[in-house]
């Protein structure tokens, strides 16, 4: 449950607030004063603060100015009548995540809270590399292949330079982790990491998004508005997906890595601001230059450095590795045992071909988990979970599937004493066989038989002997279907 501190001289509107917020699941605490603010913080870092400018004895900014002593990465939200918007921009600039204004909107004010949190939750949970597969920690970056290697020593010599950085690297692999990790081992770390997903937001909303208005720049600019790169002054800006950033907001954004400045929208002067620029796409940019939809002068200037993170299919090492990851976090998370998994749920993971990378793989891993009820995961359930995945199913060579089961039946070979090996591995491979065909009709029996080429009662007897369990989704028509 995320903590939220409100601090406002008005009983009132701290009362109408905490219920407020408390109906939405926070826990929330409040302060008369600035002061009173400033020792709660103090006592215990929320994860969220909410204060108003106007305060007795110790004001808003200067409230503000104390509270980052205490923990510049805490974010704070400030509250303002309209007739103190300069003084909350003022705050903004200093590094205030944002400002509301009074009488509140109450949906925008919930969707600010909930991105303020999320901004925090990114820079105060730090990245970890290269740790062991039977790590909890929820925000981590597995793998010892070589290829991961050379991913780790890339953000080494990056981070702590002030270097402009690419991150490359299809969707699911990682690339805001990585970004994360450069900006948490950076000299930069004790000032603000905000995220612009350049798809996320509409293109008319973008750019002021990102450099701010003046009064009146646009119909409704009714006051100035401090843009998120401003508002990172001294800290990181990451924007993700800006392969997808349309071609006049490239010019400013080329501006901005150039002369250090920027101007807001209806803005006559420039502005000075000291970020930097980590940026990730999945596109392929060269196409995109070659299209005249990516600026080339931009895409030199990003690449400074680059880091490319390689496909997840182009290190199946990391796999195994991955997979104990991720059981042992959703167990966590769940509350239950690690359940383990088959060593014929292991091989299905480790020959899919995995197109959502790791994304898929940790998501594939969760739904196997929910579907074993505590049991160790069955490659029954491991295909259910992929099958089911928002990403496309990429199907596995001929090749690459004999490999697995030559692979498979060596271990067993090698790995078990058994006097009936023969015919343990077939009925073992049966029962792989026969789930699968289960699982594709849905429990029908009458389907699975058609299927398999048996008759029912073969069927039936095979799922008796490897007591198979599953419901039946088609009740009157399975039992006269054949």
């Amino acid at each position: 449950m995320s903590s939220i501190l409100v601090v406002d001289d008005d009983d009132q509107l701290r009362i109408s607030f905490a219920k407020l917020l408390k109906e939405e699941g926070y826990d929330i605490q409040t302060a008369p004063t600035g002061e009173a603010g400033v020792a709660a913080v103090k006592q215990h870092v929320p994860d969220l603060m909410i204060m108003d400018v106007r305060l007795p004895g110790m004001n808003g900014l200067e409230s503000f100015g104390e509270v980052r002593k205490i923990d510049s990465t805490l974010p704070v939200i400030i509250m303002t009548a309209f007739g103190t918007t300069d003084t909350a921009i003022e705050a903004t600039k200093l590094g205030a995540f944002d400002y509301i204004l009074k009488p509140f909107d109450i949906p925008a004010v919930l969707k600010l809270i909930k991105a303020a949190l999320e901004a925090g939750r990114l820079m105060r949970s730090r990245v970890e590399m290269n740790v062991g597969p039977d790590t909890t920690v929820p925000d981590a970056i597995i793998g010892r292949s070589e290829v991961m290697q050379e991913v780790y020593k890339s953000i080494g010599r990056v981070a702590p330079t002030d270097a402009t950085v690419l991150i490359r690297g299809e969707s699911g692999t990682g690339k805001e982790l990585v970004a994360r990790a450069i900006y948490q081992h950076s000299r930069r770390a004790d000032k603000a990491f905000l995220v612009i997903n350049c798809v996320a937001i509409p293109e008319t909303l973008l750019e002021s998004e990102l450099f701010g208005y003046e009064k009146g720049a646009f119909t409704g600019a009714s006051n100035r508005r401090v843009g998120k790169i401003e508002q990172a002054n001294g800290g990181t800006i990451f924007l993700d997906e800006i392969g997808d950033m349309p071609m006049s907001i490239q010019a400013k954004i080329l501006r901005l890595i150039q002369e250090r400045s920027i101007e807001r929208l209806g803005g006559a002067h420039p502005i000075s601001v000291d970020v930097r620029i980590l940026a990730a796409t999945n596109r392929n940019l060269e196409r995109l230059i070659e299209e005249e939809r990516f600026r080339e002068d931009l895409y030199y200037r990003l690449k400074v450095v680059s880091v490319n993170l390689p496909r997840l299919k182009d290190r199946r090492g990391d796999i195994p590795l991955l997979c104990e990851y991720f059981l042992s976090l959703f167990s966590k998370e769940m509350n239950i045992d690690n359940p383990g998994i088959t060593n014929e749920a292991k091989q299905m993971v480790e020959t899919y071909a995995w197109p959502g990378n790791v994304r898929e793989l940790g998501n594939s891993i969760k739904k196997a988990l929910i579907f074993s009820s505590g049991y160790p995961i069955q490659a029954t359930e491991v295909s259910q979970a992929i099958s089911g995945s928002e990403e496309k199913k990429v199907v596995i060579s001929e090749g690459s599937i004999e490999k697995a089961a030559r692979q498979w039946v060596r271990e067993i070979l090698t790995t078990e004493v058994q006097n009936d090996a023969f015919q343990n591995l077939m009925d073992r491979f049966g029962s792989i066989v026969i789930g699968e065909a289960l699982s594709l009709t849905e429990g029908n029996r009458s389907r699975a038989a058609k299927m398999l080429g048996l008759s029912r009662p073969t069927l039936q007897s095979k799922i008796e002997k490897y007591n198979l369990i599953f419901e039946t989704s088609v009740k009157k028509s399975d039992e006269t279907e054949l």
